[in-house]
């Protein structure tokens, strides 16, 4: 029986959830999701995670904000003047917004908090420093 090893195409359902057991991202009702073991298509914990499955598999993964998202960097959330922040942009606690970098690359943000002064921006992304948890079914390797 063929089991996976680094280099090897996979494609595997998914279901993602939080430690709480809320779900945030399912391959249900989609095809399933294709990467290379070990090219960093995917997040650490589910590169190692693939190693030494065989098709039909199922295997439920433990990852830690380490080998996930990574810590919560307090330097990526910024307040910024409201001024600078165009009048035609809907401003709430929650909402999504998209900013560019200084190289013209787009940059997800997420307002995490508004005064008459300013508003703060967070450029983590929303599953940073969370421990994840992945039931994976494989479904086929290359």
């Amino acid at each position: 029986m063929t089991e996976v090893k680094n280099g090897d195409t996979v494609r595997i359902h998914y279901t993602g959830k939080l430690t709480d057991q809320s779900v945030f991202d399912s391959s249900e009702g989609r095809e399933p999701l294709e990467f290379t073991v070990g090219a960093g298509q995917v997040i650490a914990g589910m590169d190692a995670g693939m190693i030494g499955m065989a098709v039909g598999d199922k295997k439920v993964l433990e990852i830690p904000a380490m080998e996930a998202y990574g810590p919560i960097n307090p330097e990526a959330r910024q307040a910024i003047p409201r001024e600078n922040v165009p009048a035609d942009i809907p401003l709430e606690v929650g909402i999504q917004l998209q900013m560019q970098t200084p190289d013209g690359q787009a940059l997800p943000v997420t307002v995490v908090e508004i005064s008459e002064e300013s508003v703060t921006l967070d450029a983590n992304h929303f599953l940073a420093g969370k421990d994840l948890i992945f039931d994976v079914e494989l479904v086929s390797i290359d």
